[in-house]
């Protein structure tokens, strides 16, 4: 075997160990181990299903797609108000007042509604549809104009949740009053995540991640090479302009709601209406708290709570939270009372239970305020192009590296200068024309006749 073999079998060795040890050494620890990934639309939104390690192959992710399709679907079958044949569509369009039989899940969801309603003083309030339908947040057609006081108490008399009654053995509704109809769209989405949680357990998923528009449960926690890593779930920054995350909230077989009246809303006369109505007046909630996220052990707990604690306003859903023992994180607007027309300046944010000292983390890092935010978005910016230029450096300094090492090697092996000196780059042309080496002043020819008689001896 000549020495110009062993040069390139030591260069092509050498560069394949160095970038295979590169690679491995750049691959994230926490990057997931066979994550799979599900989307789809549901409910007016869209959902999202991730699965970490899942237990089957090709077949098993085909069923278990098809399988939450159909879940969801029931969901829509049972509560849905938009669809005429919905178990809630039906009860609605009733007007008896006897026991009226639902599925179990049904009931079950009611229920739920109304233990939160009791326990919040009214602010979730599962039969204000006639209501959202007249400020044209409904199924109904949208007109987007403002009622009279006269027509709010009007529609009133025919809200309450006082007037509605949920049972289990047999599952069934009930209404006191002909005119109650029932819009769960404050906690059903919550109910969908789990009951999609519940059926990827069922079928041996034990790390999922599930989302339906914005509500979210996690089982479980990422698998990665380096073991098991939380997941991380995201909250919003309230503003209708951007879609920005305040925080990436690590969570473990929890789940998490939040609501706001940034993003569903009109305006009439440069004042805006918000989708929430206060059951308690009848119109669209109107105060500084922005937003509301709750985490709780079922997500239809979250949705709902989050919801009440949402039309409450800011110092009473901190009082409600505290009451019931909830973890809850309340963002606030702060304007300048200085001005004619107060104008925002900054959030301020309130937690209580586990992320109460989250809340004072935030306040700390003036992750919400406008400094903070553009200081926060400038460096995230930063971090952004150094994490993607990474990958290219690193391949680069492999690249350089293994070259120069193998053309070490080849100095070694064939005990000769490294060519490309004259001729090259380093080469200098005299007043005459001659282009001479200016490492050893020798005409480039002279070289290239030097380097020819030395090949032909080593050979």
């Amino acid at each position: 075997m000549t020495r110009r073999v062993l040069r390139h079998a030591a260069f092509f060795i050498i560069s394949v160990c160095l970038l295979t040890s590169s690679l491995s050494a750049w691959s994230s620890d926490t990057s997931p181990v066979d994550l799979w990934s599900f989307r789809g639309s549901t409910m007016g939104t869209t959902y999202m299903v991730k699965v970490s390690g899942a237990p089957g192959g090709e077949d098993w992710r085909e069923e278990t797609s098809f399988a939450i399709e159909a879940e969801l679907r029931q969901v829509n079958d049972q509560m849905s108000t938009y669809l005429k044949t919905s178990e809630l569509s039906r009860f609605n369009d009733s007007t008896s007042t006897d026991w009226f039989p639902v599925s179990r899940q049904t009931a079950e969801v009611v229920q739920l509604a109304l233990e939160i309603g009791d326990s919040s003083a009214g602010r979730l309030d599962v039969t204000v549809g006639p209501l959202v339908d007249r400020w044209s947040f409904g199924p109904t057609k949208r007109s987007q104009t403002v009622p009279e006081p006269d027509e709010i108490e009007s529609i009133r008399q025919r809200v309450g949740h006082q007037f509605l009654e949920a049972r289990l053995e047999p599952p069934a509704i009930k209404k006191s009053i002909p005119e109650l109809r029932i819009d769960l769209s404050a906690i059903a989405k919550g109910h969908g995540v789990d009951r999609v949680v519940a059926l990827l357990n069922e079928r041996g998923a034990e790390n999922v991640f599930v989302e339906i528009g914005g509500e979210v449960r996690v089982s479980g926690a990422k698998q990665t090479p380096s073991g098991s890593v939380a997941w991380k779930v995201g909250i919003q920054k309230p503003d209708a302009d951007a879609n920005e995350l305040a925080l990436a909230h690590p969570m473990h077989d929890n789940a998490m709601a939040t609501s706001g009246d940034y993003r569903n809303f009109f305006e009439v006369d440069g004042k805006r209406y918000s989708h929430t109505i206060d059951p308690t007046t009848g119109r669209p909630i109107d105060h500084m708290l922005a937003s509301v996220t709750v985490i709780a052990p079922t997500c239809a707990q979250a949705d709902g709570w989050a919801t009440a604690l949402n039309v409450a306003g800011p110092q009473a859903a901190w009082q409600l939270a505290k009451e019931n023992g909830l973890d809850s994180l309340l963002i606030q607007r702060v304007t300048d009372p200085n001005q004619g027309n107060p104008k925002m300046i900054s959030f301020e944010i309130t937690g209580t239970g586990a992320l109460a000292e989250v809340a004072e983390r935030m306040n700390q890092a003036g992750v919400l305020s406008r400094a903070g935010t553009l200081a926060q978005s400038a460096a995230s910016n930063e971090a952004g192009f150094g994490e993607r230029m990474m990958p290219i450096l690193i391949l680069t300094a492999v690249g350089f590296g293994a070259v120069l090492i193998a053309m070490a090697i080849g100095v070694i092996f064939g005990r000769k200068s490294i060519s490309g000196s004259c001729g090259g780059l380093n080469a200098r042309t005299d007043p005459d024309g001659v282009s001479r080496c200016s490492m050893c002043s020798t005409p480039s020819e002279g070289c290239q006749e030097l380097q020819e008689k030395i090949e032909r001896g080593n050979a």
